[in-house]
């Protein structure tokens, strides 16, 4: 579909992929050479993540640092397709830290972050922004965790984690078992995350809030997409591939979202990096 788009002029929005496909992607974008735009806006809920990232770096002049900490509702009416992260927990994946590329697990380094009030454990998983953000901002430290409104689910997955399941059960044979342990589709939850990005010393947070849930989240970052390339957001189409992060207005962005329901809270106060005990 890339190929085609590209061949045919066709503005491209790609919302759903990890990070190897993204890469992929990417990979393929550069000898195609396309003229029309391709937005590869597969961060977390369709390039959210990577937006509100880019408004506060703009704001604070850069972004040495950025931690992405999401909530997953386990109410929310969550798809077998949106839990298909399940199926890569088995993998280790590339981060950036202080400057230096390296490999680690995924549900390690957990840490305890408050989100939207609520103190939530969260650890680490593979997601795109975390390749893209050292590449367009600059930033030496990308971080992206996930824990569960569900303290329970949290638990639960860290024994699976400790006992190897995501290792040994990462075959064909164990999908359904593994996508079963979040697979919900039921009334609906609250889709929460918290970005924080810090330069030159100071850090500024905003919680990210969308009552109807990771489904609607996604789709406003799909519209913001696709408005990007069709340059119907005030600012003209960009050319060739292109990442969220590098929207030429952020700030506006943010605006954008609220007018499609998603919430974007803001904290004026300088604060203190996010942190807990290592587990």
């Amino acid at each position: 579909m890339l190929r085609a788009a590209a061949a045919g002029g066709v503005p491209y929005v790609d919302i759903t992929r990890w990070t190897s496909r993204l890469h992929r992607a990417a990979a393929l974008t550069v000898p195609l050479r396309p003229e029309s735009p391709v937005l590869l806006s597969s961060a977390w809920m369709g390039g959210v993540s990577s937006l509100v990232a880019a408004a506060l770096a703009a704001d604070l002049g850069g972004a040495e640092r950025v931690e992405i900490a999401v909530c997953w509702d386990t109410a929310d009416r969550a798809g077998a397709d949106s839990v298909e992260f399940m199926d890569r927990l088995g993998t280790r994946f590339e981060v950036v830290e202080d400057g230096t590329r390296r490999l680690v697990a995924p549900l390690t380094g957990a840490e305890t972050v408050e989100i939207g009030g609520t103190p939530v454990r969260v650890a680490r998983i593979d997601t795109p922004e975390q390749f893209t953000l050292p590449l367009t901002l600059g930033t030496t430290t990308a971080v992206t965790r996930l824990g569960f409104s569900s303290p329970a689910t949290t638990r639960a997955l860290f024994a699976l984690r400790r006992a190897g399941f995501f290792t040994w059960g990462s075959g064909e044979r164990w999908t359904p078992l593994r996508r079963a342990v979040l697979y919900a589709p039921g009334e609906g939850g609250t889709a929460r995350m918290r970005v924080d990005v810090s330069h030159g010393g100071k850090t500024r947070t905003a919680t990210v809030t969308d009552a109807r849930g990771q489904h609607h989240m996604t789709a406003a970052g799909a519209v913001l997409g696709l408005r990007r390339v069709l340059g119907t957001d005030g600012r003209p189409a960009p050319g060739g591939a292109v990442f969220p992060e590098q929207h030429p207005a952020p700030g506006q962005a943010l605006e954008a979202l609220a007018d499609l329901g998603v919430e974007v809270a803001l904290d004026d106060r300088e604060q203190p990096r996010p942190g807990g005990v290592a587990a």
